[in-house]
Order: structure tokens, then C-alpha cells, then sequence
């Protein structure tokens, strides 16, 4: 179920887990919630909750765009393509 992380899902899921820290602990500032345990415990779920998506989002998209891999045409594929072409009206 679970594989290794790749190089960009640690970087994105890093730099988010950041980003969401930081607005978390600015929201809950504005809200009058005073440091302590319970809210570095918060800031800390929540943010590492979105960053886990975040680095789930960036494998996804990664397997999707693996799976679309172009097909190469073989030399095999010429002499009906040629025919193909020729019998277009002109």
C-alpha cells in the first residue's frame, strides 16, 4: 500500500508542512489561543495532516503522468502507414 516517497514528494510535503504551520499558528493568534502544549500539539497534527496530502497529491499526479507514456511508432508500421496516405482522394 505504502512506498517509498520520492525526492518531490519529501520537498513539497516539507516546504507545505512550513506553510501551513505558520498559518495555523497565525489564525490561531487571532483567535486569542494562547501557547502552549495543547496548541503546538495542534499546529503539529494539523500540519502534518495537509502535508501528508500534499506529498499523497504529488505521487499520484507522478504515477499518472508515468502511466501516459507516449508509443513509438515502429519501421513496421511504415509500409501501412504509406498506404494509408495513398489512398487519401486528392
Amino acid at each position: 500500500m505504502f512506498s517509498l516517497p520520492s525526492v518531490w514528494n519529501l520537498i513539497i510535503s516539507t516546504v507545505v508542512f512550513f506553510i501551513v504551520a505558520w498559518f495555523v499558528r497565525r489564525f490561531l493568534d487571532e483567535q486569542g489561543i494562547h501557547n502552549g502544549t495543547k496548541r503546538g500539539i495542534l499546529v503539529f497534527v494539523i500540519a502534518s495532516l495537509i502535508s501528508m496530502g500534499a506529498g499523497e497529491a504529488v505521487d499520484w499526479s507522478q504515477k499518472k503522468m508515468e502511466s501516459q507514456k507516449l508509443t513509438a511508432k515502429s519501421s513496421n508500421d511504415l509500409p501501412q502507414l504509406t498506404k494509408m496516405i495513398n489512398q487519401i482522394p486528392q
